[in-house]
C-alpha cells in the first residue's frame, strides 16, 4: 500500500500556550492553507486553549499552479463520478495527517473540530464522516456530501455537524448544502443548516457568527 504523503501548512498556537482543543480547516480548490489560518487568527482570542492548523493540500492546482487541490476538477468526466474518485484517493491523506496531529499534540478525535471551505468543506464531510473515533464537530461551508448514495453504508461516527452556504453561491450552488441536511438528519447526525443571503461563493459575516456559536457550543466556552 502507498504510503499518504504528508501535509503542511500554517499553523496557530493556541493563545494559553497550552492546547485542550484543535480546529482543522481544509481550504479550497486553487487556495492554500494561509487563506482559512486567517479564521484562526480571527478566533484565537475567543478560543485561547485551540490549536489552529490549516494543511495545504496534496496536489499542485491544474487550474491555479501557486494554489493546491485535494483533488483535480475534471470537467470531461461525470461530475459526481470525479468527486468521489477525487475524494476516495484525498481522504487517507487527510485522515494520515490528523492521526499525525493527535500523535504530536496528545489531542484526541473528541478534542477535534474538522472545517473546511467548498473542495476542503467536501473532503471535511467525506474524511470526517468516516473516521472511527468520532470529531467534536465538522463544520461544512459551501460544500455537500460527496457520493451520497455510499455514505449509509462506510459511515463510521456522527459528529454534529454545521452546513453554512450562500444562497447565491455559483460555483458549488446552494442546493448542495440543502440536499447534505436531510441526508445527515436521516443517519442520527445532529446537522444544521445556515444560509447566508446575498452571498455567493464566500463565507459572510453571518456565517462567519454561524461558525463561531458552533464552535463555543461544541468547545464549551
Amino acid at each position: 500500500m502507498t504510503t499518504p504523503v504528508k501535509l503542511s501548512g500554517p499553523m496557530l498556537p493556541p493563545a494559553s500556550g497550552h492546547a485542550k482543543s484543535a480546529v482543522v480547516l481544509l481550504h479550497g480548490y486553487g487556495s492554500d492553507g494561509r487563506d482559512l489560518i486567517s479564521l484562526g487568527q480571527f478566533w484565537r482570542d475567543s478560543f485561547p486553549d485551540t490549536l489552529f492548523v490549516a494543511p495545504n493540500a496534496p496536489e499542485v492546482c491544474g487550474g491555479n499552479p501557486f494554489g493546491y487541490q485535494w483533488f483535480p476538477l475534471d470537467l470531461e468526466r461525470d461530475r459526481d463520478l470525479s468527486r468521489l474518485v477525487g475524494a476516495e484517493t484525498a481522504a487517507p491523506v487527510v485522515t494520515s495527517f490528523l492521526n499525525d496531529l493527535w500523535a504530536q499534540t496528545g489531542l484526541t478525535p473528541g478534542q477535534t473540530i474538522l472545517g473546511g471551505f467548498s473542495q476542503g468543506a467536501m473532503m471535511a464531510l467525506y474524511a470526517g464522516l468516516r473516521l472511527p473515533e468520532s470529531l467534536l464537530g465538522i463544520v461544512s461551508c459551501s460544500g455537500l456530501v460527496v457520493a451520497p448514495e455510499k455514505l449509509g453504508n462506510e459511515i463510521a461516527s456522527r459528529p454534529p455537524v454545521l452546513l453554512i452556504h450562500g444562497d447565491m453561491d455559483d460555483v458549488v450552488p446552494v442546493m448542495g448544502s440543502e440536499v447534505a441536511l436531510p441526508i445527515l438528519l436521516d443517519l442520527g447526525i445532529e446537522a444544521k443548516l445556515h444560509i447566508s443571503q446575498g452571498t455567493g461563493h464566500s463565507i459572510a459575516q453571518d456565517g462567519l457568527d454561524a461558525a463561531t456559536a458552533f464552535l463555543r457550543e461544541r468547545l464549551g466556552i
